[in-house]
């Protein structure tokens, strides 16, 4: 067995029986109960020596049997609206790429910025942060990798892959790095942000809902203030200069590959008009207060709009594309079941078993007692805090997935928030950031791991473009949520 089998396998079981057996924490038997399964859970999750979503699964079983929450609760969990919200978004995203919309969005996007070094590198981070807000991290950059070595290949074909090596090196960096910012500004964007969405109401059930349109007002400035920072280092690092080696760009034609996708079809016009009219439906839905800026939302026009959210939108537009016939396919309708096979249901069961743990959190008692040992930190400032809560949560995510990360630690946010008197969303925010912020290593998220499988970068190449952005990334979430947190939500 290897070190990591017998950390995860004996050393951590057995720590957990102790903590049943003998309960230390001052705090009853179910909040230690649920102390064991937390550590459990978050050292299987850390080391994945089992599939995440199996790790999830654990509330299930272990909630009901040591006493810490009802089986039936326990399993409510694991859906709800966010959870709806995510399935309807992804149906709409596979509906693009079956159809092949996302690359003809891609095109042209690239087609609109030029074809000079420095346009190109931006047309690339563009489209694939575009394309993150609305598809998954994992699809947009496994899509717009073979896009970019097609382009880098006709490039080291007429410049030489030597003289190309630190252009191309520059370009993978930007398409992961990319899909990391873009997946931050939606509520979709990438798992985090529903997981943070669900957990916040479970521990704060009488705050608002942190709804859609509140979330991209607040999150896309954030996401396009460290996309420009991001190009900038970029350029300066590995396209500065490329002009003087490159000369004439005849052979970068992105209007010839988009001229032989052809003439849009019925089916990309229909399933583009759904994609922008959910868009819409989700910006608009609630009421958006900003100062002595008020919009009611279309939601308010209806019977019944506190019984409306973004999973119900999510759910309604996406249904649309099991009833409309395709033109092209006789007898066939523009989404099919088994193309919504391809969805990631292990993420959604691993929201779910994030969802449990927070309830667990707040339900054993565990929370509160986290919060009374915390209150010394309550004589620190707000930034300090929020400054390191970011660092944790990036770091900690170089070396764990973002989603496993976020929901181990936000549930003590919420807790933490409480015994400091700070606003939960001046923590729980720059956290969800911060775990889509890992640029050092490519085990930090799947757009690093799949443009390091190109084998045309080094983990050295990637470290240190990746801790300057890390170090940029805490403190531009930090200062972005101490100082705009308030304002955007109305507190």
């Amino acid at each position: 067995m290897s070190f990591k089998q017998i950390t995860s396998f004996i050393i951590t079981p057995i720590i957990a029986i102790l903590i049943i057996a003998m309960q230390p924490l001052e705090a009853g038997v179910p909040a230690n109960n649920m102390a064991a399964v937390a550590l459990l859970m978050a050292v299987w999750w850390i080391t994945e020596v089992v599939p995440l979503a199996v790790t999830a699964l654990l509330p299930v079983v272990l909630f009901p049997f040591l006493g810490i929450m009802d089986g039936k609760l326990t399993s409510s969990t694991y859906y709800n609206y966010i959870i709806f919200l995510f399935i309807g978004g992804f149906i709409i995203a596979l509906a693009l790429q079956k159809w092949n919309l996302h690359k003809r969005i891609a095109l042209k996007i690239l087609m609109l910025t030029g074809t000079s070094p420095a346009k190109i590198l931006l047309g690339f981070m563009l489209a694939t942060a575009f394309l993150s807000m609305w598809i998954s991290n994992t699809a947009t950059t496994m899509m717009m990798l073979p896009i970019l070595l097609s382009v880098v290949g006709n490039l080291e074909d007429l410049y030489g892959k030597e003289k190309l090596k630190l252009y191309s090196i520059g370009l993978l960096l930007g398409v992961a790095y990319s899909s990391s910012i873009g997946g931050i500004a939606t509520l979709i964007g990438t798992p985090p942000n529903p997981i943070f969405a669900q957990i916040y109401l479970i521990n704060f059930p009488n705050n608002p809902e942190i709804s859609f349109s509140q979330w991209m007002l607040f999150a896309l400035p954030l996401s396009i203030i460290m996309f420009t920072i991001m190009y900038t280092l970029l350029y300066f690092l590995f396209v500065k200069g490329q002009s003087k080696i490159w000369q004439g760009n005849q052979n970068v034609d992105f209007d010839k590959e988009y001229r032989q996708l052809g003439k849009a079809s019925y089916e990309e016009k229909i399933v583009f008009i759904i994609f922008i009219s959910t868009a819409v439906l989700w910006m608009t839905r609630s009421a958006l207060n900003i100062g002595n800026f008020h919009f009611a939302g279309w939601a308010s026009l209806l019977d019944y709009p506190k019984y409306l959210n973004d999973g119900t939108v999510a759910i309604s537009m996406s249904l649309l594309l099991f009833l409309i016939p395709s033109k092209k396919n006789k007898g066939e309708v523009l989404m099919d079941w088994n193309t919504v096979k391809n969805m990631p249901w292990g993420i959604i069961l691993l929201f779910g078993g994030g969802f449990a743990l927070a309830s667990g959190f707040k339900e054993s008692g565990l929370s509160g007692y986290l919060g009374n040992e915390l209150q010394a930190l309550q004589e620190l400032h707000p930034l300090i805090i929020i400054i390191a809560v970011s660092a944790i949560m990036i770091f900690l995510t170089e070396l764990t997935s973002n989603s496993s990360s976020t929901t181990m630690i936000l549930p003590i946010l919420a807790t933490l928030a409480v015994s400091t008197n700070i606003h939960p969303l001046m923590l729980m925010l720059p956290a969800t950031f911060a775990a889509s912020m890992a640029f050092m290593l490519p085990v930090a998220t799947p757009p690093n791991a799949i443009v390091f499988g190109s084998n045309r970068l080094k983990i050295k190449d990637m470290a240190r473009t990746g801790l300057v952005l890390n170090i940029i990334g805490v403190i531009v979430i930090s200062l972005w949520s101490y100082f705009f947190a308030g304002t955007f939500f109305g507190f």
